[in-house]
């Protein structure tokens, strides 16, 4: 028997007198990873939420961190949670829901699809079609009175009664039968290029002037460069690619674009696996630690855990972060146990699980910028004046240490190694790593998927050339689709 894993959130929800398969609880996948070592099971989540950092998003995301073979996947969780992320597939299945309703001969208020199977008669290329778009165990789908899908959710199993749950019981059967089968890439055959700002931005991966300088450096290698913003979602198809510049995360604008973009066939910076890998700190803490990269010492924590056994192994003070801040937001660095408690509930109001590490201090930290698993710049952070961090949030402000940029030759050979090997566990894109170094060695703080790019800062050494390997990354790949960049 093939090893399948069926996670759920209560023993209720999915008896083992259901299901040949061992059914484990969510909250025990997340925290005791060693039950997988050496293994590499296909699982199924049965989570009763797959929202924004909810225990069932965690263990999806985790899954994909260990290798292990999920479903849902995160992406697939993520664009379902809106319906401007999952309108792209909607004409295909429109298409398919009106040959499946004519030949049924009508088509009902509400489909239930299960693992690719309908609870509907006659409705089974729909189903599958579904089921490849989104590899999600059971989706409930709305149809207006004109036939066209109103809307798509998942279905949590623990609602499913009488027939609803025998047709679930055996579509679960019929699919763990047969092996796995990985969820189909989808491309649609257009593709474009812009540069995505947001005007309203604070602080964003690359200021006005150095964008201007893209443009201009650009221009002299035959490729138009053109600026949107948040919302200019329907002309994105007027480009080739896109190059995304604005601070990213996967419940806002960015995402929005980027997957587009992907439906398009365009290629991007940063591209939504990267968005969803790198936003995550629990994500990469495991990431890192599968890799055998060095790290400073980290625990995830949930509410459960033993605040006090933290500060035990970790030392005092104790850095927590929230999974998805940006800038040094939601990173907080606390010294006693009842400003670790205080800090950890606040922090635990908006997510399941949160990041404990220790504490590493330096005078800086290094950036090493990879693209397309390649070293491009090496820059030395420093903290913000009487902080301990780079940046320091106070009243509002922000306020930043200085900086030094160095060749790639230059800089320290394990720093700029570590990095590259860091970066390569994620993509082929643009990456940002973080490092701290001291006496006992180099260690990945961070991995960026929207490094900041500056021509005075990052770009201090390379100058017109860090715009120019950007624009032959985008160029590499738009000849490869084509034979020949337009113009």
């Amino acid at each position: 028997m093939s090893d399948w894993l069926i996670l759920v959130d209560y023993a209720g929800d999915l008896g083992q007198d259901e299901t040949p398969h061992k059914v484990l609880k969510v909250t025990d996948y997340l925290t005791k990873p060693r039950l997988f070592a050496g293994r590499r099971p296909n699982i199924i989540n049965l989570a009763r939420s797959y929202g924004y950092q909810s225990e069932g998003y965690y263990a999806s995301l985790l899954a994909e961190a260990r290798a292990h073979r999920v479903a849902p996947a995160v992406q697939n969780m993520v664009e379902l949670s809106r319906k401007s992320l999952y309108e792209p597939a909607l004409p295909e299945l429109n298409a398919a829901l009106a040959r499946d309703a004519e030949a049924a001969g009508g088509v009902p208020s509400t489909i239930i699809v299960a693992f690719g199977r309908a609870d509907a008669e006659g409705f089974k290329r729909f189903s599958k079609l579904l089921f490849d778009w989104f590899r999600v165990p059971v989706l409930e789908v709305k149809i207006d009175e004109d036939g066209q899908i109103e809307k798509i959710r998942p279905v949590s199993v623990h609602t499913l009664k009488g027939e609803r749950r025998a047709f679930f019981l055996e579509a679960m059967d019929a699919h763990t039968a047969r092996s796995w089968a990985p969820q189909k890439t989808r491309a649609i055959a257009r593709w474009s290029l812009a540069v995505l700002v947001d005007p309203k931005e604070e602080k964003p991966p690359s200021d006005a002037s150095s964008l201007k300088r893209l443009a201009s450096v650009a221009s002299r290698e035959g490729v138009e460069v053109e600026p949107i913003g948040p919302n200019d979602l329907a002309s994105l198809a007027e480009y080739d690619a896109l190059f995304i510049r604005a601070t990213t995360a996967i419940d806002n604008f960015t995402y929005r674009f980027a997957r587009r973009a992907e439906q398009e066939g365009m290629p991007v910076i940063d591209d939504t696996q990267s968005m969803i890998r790198c936003t995550n700190k629990v994500y990469l803490k495991e990431l890192l630690e599968k890799a055998n990269l060095p790290a400073p010492k980290t625990e995830i924590l949930d509410e459960d855990s033993d605040l006090a056994g933290v500060m035990e192994r970790l030392g005092s003070p104790v850095v927590l972060k929230a999974p998805d801040g940006s800038f040094s937001r939601q990173v907080h660095k606390v010294a006693r146990l009842a400003e670790l408690k205080e800090t950890a509930r606040a922090l635990f109001k908006d997510t399941a699980l949160i990041i404990a590490q220790e504490y590493m201090p330096t005078t800086f930290d290094w950036r090493v910028g990879v693209l397309a698993g390649e070293p491009l710049f090496a820059s030395q952070y420093k903290m913000a004046k009487g902080h301990w961090q780079i940046i320091k949030h106070e009243g509002g402000k922000m306020t930043e240490g200085g900086f030094s940029t160095f060749a790639v030759a230059e800089a320290p050979p394990e720093v700029i190694d570590i990095a590259v090997r860091a970066a390569r566990l994620i993509g082929d894109g643009l990456y940002g790593i973080d490092i701290k170094q001291n006496d006992d060695g180099v260690f990945i703080i961070e991995i960026n998927d929207n490094p900041n790019l500056e021509t005075d800062v990052e770009g201090a050494i390379l100058k017109d050339e860090l715009w120019k390997k950007i624009i032959a990354w985008f160029a590499a790949r738009l000849e490869a689709r084509i034979g020949h960049l337009p113009g």
